[in-house]
């Protein structure tokens, strides 16, 4: 058995919060994250904070990629925090936060527990190279 076969597999979930309608990066992520052999959930357009909490905890996922270009990150990103808190699942599930979010809001998601935060132009290597270093970890 090869080293990448007795390794688990990295169970993600790429999820859309909120009314935000852009999810061409949300397909791009999921679709890189399948070619490396991470297993991926879609939550589809249009969810609810509680919706993706619910979601991430049943899926018993290792990772949770918010995709949110609406600039209603402050508001909703603190929902789902505080959701995965409620189910004592915050600390077994690498939060990752992918869209324009400003450089003044980005310590505040980090202080409410969000790993990592990636912005237009971040190569997707770069992602997947933060996941695998990363989602072990938890």
């Amino acid at each position: 058995m090869s080293i990448e076969e007795d390794q688990q597999t990295i169970r993600c979930m790429v999820a859309k919060v909120g009314l935000d309608g852009h999810d061409r990066g949300a397909h791009v992520i999921a679709r890189a994250f399948r070619d490396v052999g991470f297993e991926v959930i879609y939550s589809g357009l249009h969810r609810a904070p509680e919706e993706i909490v619910q979601a991430a905890v049943q899926e018993d996922v290792d990772v949770l990629g918010i995709s949110i270009l609406s600039g209603a990150h402050d508001a909703l990103v603190p929902k789902i925090m505080d959701g995965l808190e409620e189910y004592d699942a915050k600390a077994d599930t690498l939060v990752l936060v992918g869209g324009v979010i400003p450089e003044e809001d980005r310590e505040g998601l980090k202080e409410e527990g969000v790993a990592a935060i990636f912005g237009p132009g971040t190569s997707i290597e770069e992602t997947i190279e933060f996941v695998r270093e990363n989602a072990s970890n938890r």
